[in-house]
């Protein structure tokens, strides 16, 4: 336990990878009703209220001044901009009056790197952090986030591209533990992977080929885990940057286990090791 913000990295004995794969869950209309705003005045009334926009569809090929302002602003607020076809853009439509842009709504603000160091540093508790590497299926998210908060993790960090954001279909699925959860949405994760282990905190990636089983794995001390996307795992600067690769034993004709799934048994792997360490 350490109750100061600088943490020592210890020398680690072997350690242990597991990762898994899994198909990308398709688009879901029935999902998407809550926290989506359509429509260029809605969505830059929402903007200008302060509500917290997570990303913001954008009609590609467009000249449109008012959607190039839209577009800007959304950026100044660090939402992301996807330009894309506008057959995509009816596909998610629920009203059918998207005008060629369509906002999903971040149901939280979302928290600093630091700030998660400091949540740790509070409870004087060695940090224990959790980053999504692209988890695209907010399912899969929700899910994670709901297990982090559970497990006593002290936040979730997740990439701003390719990864879904904390939406209100995360927040459903997460049986509303993304409330009580700081959860950091970083540009570049592998500067963060570096960031944490000049702070001391030790990084377990999780992969199909990982040298370390997860059992004969010692994850006691500073630990951020890395759980790759469902359907390439973590990518290669992000695998590059993990100090151990960790692998669940399979038994079964399957080889691999769901995103989620994978990220419980690790978390709850290091809770085992932390409470017996404590007694």
């Amino acid at each position: 336990m350490n109750d100061n913000k600088s943490f020592r990295r210890p020398i680690k004995r072997h350690v242990d990878p597991y990762g898994g794969r899994e198909e990308i869950a398709s688009y879901r209309r029935d999902d998407a009703s809550e926290g989506m705003i359509e429509g260029r005045n809605a969505v830059i009334e929402a903007m200008r209220a302060g509500r917290p926009i997570d990303k913001v569809y954008i009609a590609k090929g467009d000249g449109d001044a008012a959607l190039g302002h839209i577009a800007s602003k959304a950026r100044e607020l660090g939402a992301v901009v996807v330009e894309t076809d506008r057959r995509k853009l009816d596909s998610m439509s629920l009203s059918h009056a998207h005008q060629g842009v369509i906002a999903l709504a971040a149901v939280k603000q979302y928290s600093t790197v630091e700030e998660i160091l400091e949540i740790a540093a509070g409870r004087g508790e060695d940090p224990f952090i959790i980053l999504c590497d692209e988890i695209s299926d907010p399912h899969n998210l929700g899910a994670i986030i709901r297990t982090a908060e559970c497990a006593g993790a002290h936040g979730v960090i997740i990439p701003k591209r390719r990864s879904a954001g904390v939406t209100a279909i995360v927040d459903k699925t997460s049986a509303g533990a993304a409330e009580h959860i700081a959860v950091a949405r970083v540009s570049n994760l592998t500067a963060v992977l570096k960031e944490l282990k000049e702070k001391g905190v030790w990084i377990y990636g999780t992969a199909a080929d990982g040298e370390s089983e997860l059992w004969s794995t010692d994850m006691r001390g500073p630990a951020a885990i890395v759980i790759g996307s469902e359907g390439d795992g973590m990518g290669r600067l992000v695998a590059e940057n993990c100090d151990f690769k960790l692998r669940i034993p399979m038994k079964g004709q399957v080889s691999s286990l769901n995103a989620s799934v994978s990220a419980a048994v690790v978390m709850y792997e290091i809770v085992r090791q932390r409470n017996t360490e404590q007694k």
